[in-house]
């Protein structure tokens, strides 16, 4: 791919109609989650979301939309451009099977990932991976809003799936089909106390709408700790020989996420990581992102 390959500059007219939603706001205030398009006219932003939609299902699978004057915005005043923006590209559903949560900070919480810690609220390393892999009914996209990048690392990086399958068919064939056998999976602690610790699902699978892929080699080990399993010989094997593939630096694109960009990816396809990170917070600089996910089958519950 090309250097920017996936970036759309946002238009003069979009920006002109962000100016038109602010004053709108500061006129008529409302809680963020009761904030939607059909209230207003958006007929640039309609057509924007049009395009983003055909990139993510027909095109690269992700976009980077570049950018929204957040120097000249409150923090509430970025977020709600984001949430109607969001809304027009696909329909928002729950982050948080706990709160329901909508809308979800991406920052470090200063706690060491684990069972019921989600590496996206810590500082560490990621590897690759596709949203709630975990869950049972995973997002179809996800948009990622950078309101300040860390005074250090948080590279981004986004790897096409489809092009990993193409090396690995050519490479290591003989694993492709125990992608499409089940793995153990740690659900994070996103359900009742009541409910399985653990989700049995295949890395690969066929389903409406075409190829998901789920993709957490850490929820995975976590998920065989909770069964009190060990991950067997050539599951392993599988496992080592896909992310060889997804890790190697000709496969996927790097970024450092600047104030005002937003992000969207096809969750189903596009695997994606941050690098370790290190905050500024005597300077007031911490690493701080919203994140939304779409999803247009099932309920807007959790777990669809």
């Amino acid at each position: 791919l090309a250097p920017k390959a996936g970036f759309i500059n946002l238009s003069n007219d979009c920006l002109k109609e962000v100016a038109v939603i602010l004053r709108l706001l500061k006129a008529n205030p409302m809680p963020l989650l009761a904030l939607f398009p059909d209230d207003m006219e958006l007929p640039h932003f309609l057509a924007l979301s049009k395009k983003i939609r055909k990139i993510l299902n027909q095109g690269l699978g992700f976009c980077i939309l570049n950018k929204l004057p957040v120097e000249d915005m409150s923090e509430f005043e970025v977020t709600a451009i984001y949430w109607l923006l969001t809304q027009l590209v696909g329909r928002p559903v729950a982050q948080k099977w706990s709160d329901g949560r909508m809308i979800y900070s991406v920052t470090d919480l200063g706690r060491p990932s684990g069972h019921g810690v989600r590496p996206d609220v810590t500082n560490e390393e990621q590897s690759f991976h596709t949203d709630n892999s975990y869950n049972i009914s995973p997002p179809d996209h996800v948009g990622l809003l950078c309101l300040q990048p860390a005074s250090e690392g948080g590279l981004s990086r986004i790897v096409n799936l489809l092009a990993v399958l193409e090396v690995m068919n050519d490479k290591f064939p003989d694993f492709i089909p125990r992608l499409y056998q089940p793995y153990f999976f740690d659900r994070q602690r996103e359900h009742s106390d009541k409910d399985e610790k653990t989700i049995f699902r295949p890395l690969l699978s066929n389903e409406e709408g075409g190829l998901r892929v789920r993709v957490s080699r850490n929820l995975i080990y976590q998920g065989y700790g909770l069964e009190g399993k060990r991950v067997d010989e050539t599951s392993e094997a599988a496992l080592d020989a896909f992310f060889s593939i997804i890790d190697d630096p000709r496969m996927y694109i790097e970024f450092q996420f600047e104030p005002g960009q937003i992000q969207f990816l096809n969750n189903r396809l596009i695997g994606h990581k941050r690098t370790r990170f290190k905050d500024n917070p005597e300077k007031g600089i911490k690493r701080k992102l919203h994140r939304v996910w779409l999803r247009e089958t099932g309920k807007r519950f959790y777990n669809g």
